[in-house]
């Protein structure tokens, strides 16, 4: 029922519209558009660029929106989840929209809604696409939550549509291969609008259900690829109208060269040109919480990333391999119960000197016995491993490190968002 008195703070509104539907999660666009039908929502003037894949997705959003503000364009980003405030879910121009105007929108949606119930996420969607059509954006970034064909941001048309990449995750939700998965996130691909796909190895699904919207599918290694050099790397792709164009000498972003080069096929279909001066400002300055993130924790140096799953693991272990430290690499590791833990451990295990498993106080957290478990299964020398309660407490055993090691702090957003809540002090 709606309310006859609104909350009057951020965190009443969010309160209230977690206790809205009786579940976290709810795929299905019916009731979602039913609503979003009676609200003042117009992206017309808007280029919508939606972005799904299981890894990625965040720094493809991040190098896009990083180019497009050195061009000068307006961009509206919605991500999730957040590491410390909702806030970070929905900005304008690169800064979070603040309390107020969080606070408006869902007044419109709640009067809106009626007796429909919405999940958290939908109000979150929901929110982002009347702030986006008050602003007038020019370009709307919406990164999915989980899957695509039957995620709340899929009530929006793309202009373009990108999956990054495709690997097993969610398979409660999505499937339990790639294929079927594939097709789930390639629901978000439009008749006849360009469809990008930054997986080397594409799903059948995907492609056939590209050729069935007569979409044009920019695949990696088909329509466009790239190379990275010393200091630098190039990029060869298409642009709209499907003529060859070339970037040579591009910086190296801090952030997946994969995504980047997805990004690149990205910039060349919009409907305006980018300079080539915003597109190498862009990547200089891309960054992203969470992901590689060089951070000082009182007197520890430490970098953070999400990795959750075994193919961000992969990806970590590559980078941390490649950035090989004097000393020891020391990994506080935690993550949700309901991830691979195994075959994250399966790929992290060869460069990692010494571990700091900790328990994540959050429903479907593991336990540092789960991870110790884990740990052991692999062939994890016990001696290495040094079990903490929490990542403040792993933090507190690593403060005296020699200045040769390195520290990875990885596993779970909500690992990363426990120690950059050291950082700023705020709570979770």
């Amino acid at each position: 029922m709606s309310l006859t008195a609104p909350p009057q703070t951020l965190d009443a509104w969010l309160a209230r519209i977690e206790a809205c539907h009786p579940s976290e999660i709810e795929l299905g666009l019916t009731r979602l558009a039913e609503v979003a039908a009676r609200l003042p929502i117009d992206l017309e003037r808007s280029s919508k660029i939606i972005v799904a894949g299981t890894n990625g997705k965040g720094s493809t959003v991040a190098m896009l929106e990083s180019i497009l503000r050195q061009q000068g364009v307006s961009v509206g980003v919605y991500t999730s989840p957040h590491f410390l405030r909702y806030n970070e879910r929905i900005t304008l121009n690169g800064t979070p929209v603040d309390d107020e105007c969080l606070c408006q929108a869902f007044a419109v949606i709640e009067q809106a809604r009626g007796e429909t119930p919405l999940t958290y996420f939908e109000y979150g969607t929901l929110a982002a696409l009347l702030i986006f059509s008050q602003a007038q954006v020019d370009v709307a970034l919406l990164e999915v939550g989980l899957g695509g064909r039957l995620d709340a941001v899929n009530i929006v048309d793309a202009d373009i549509a990108v999956v990054t990449t495709v690997a097993l995750d969610h398979t409660d939700w999505l499937g339990s291969d790639r294929e079927t998965i594939g097709f789930e996130k390639a629901g978000i691909f439009r008749t006849g609008k360009p469809a990008l796909c930054g997986d080397v190895a594409a799903p059948d699904s995907v492609i056939r259900h590209a050729d069935s919207l007569a979409a044009p599918l920019y695949r990696n290694g088909v329509a466009y690829r790239f190379e990275r050099g010393a200091g630098s790397w190039n990029w060869n792709g298409l642009d709209a109208q499907g003529n060859a164009c070339s970037f040579n000498a591009l910086p190296l972003p801090t952030l997946p060269l994969s995504n980047a080069a997805l990004v690149m096929q990205v910039l060349q279909l919009l409907p305006f040109s980018v300079s080539e001066s915003a597109v190498r400002q862009g990547f200089a300055r891309a960054c992203l919480a969470g992901r590689m993130q060089p951070v000082q924790i009182g007197a520890l140096a430490a970098t953070l990333d999400v990795a959750h799953n075994p193919e961000a693991a992969l990806y970590l272990a590559d980078t941390l391999r490649r950035e090989q430290c004097e000393g020891q690499l020391h990994f506080v590791l935690g993550m949700l119960a309901d991830k691979d833990i195994s075959a994250v451990v399966e790929q992290l295990a060869p460069v990692v000197d010494r571990w700091y498993p900790v328990t994540l106080d959050v429903p479907r957290g593991a336990t540092a016995d789960t991870l110790v478990a884990v740990l052991a299964e692999a062939g994890v020398d016990a001696a290495s491993i040094h079990v903490a309660g929490s990542v403040a407490d792993a933090v507190a055993m690593l403060q005296a490190l020699d200045a040769r090691d390195r520290v990875v702090i990885a596993g779970s957003f909500f690992t990363v968002a426990e120690a950059l809540a050291l950082i700023s002090g705020a709570g979770n």
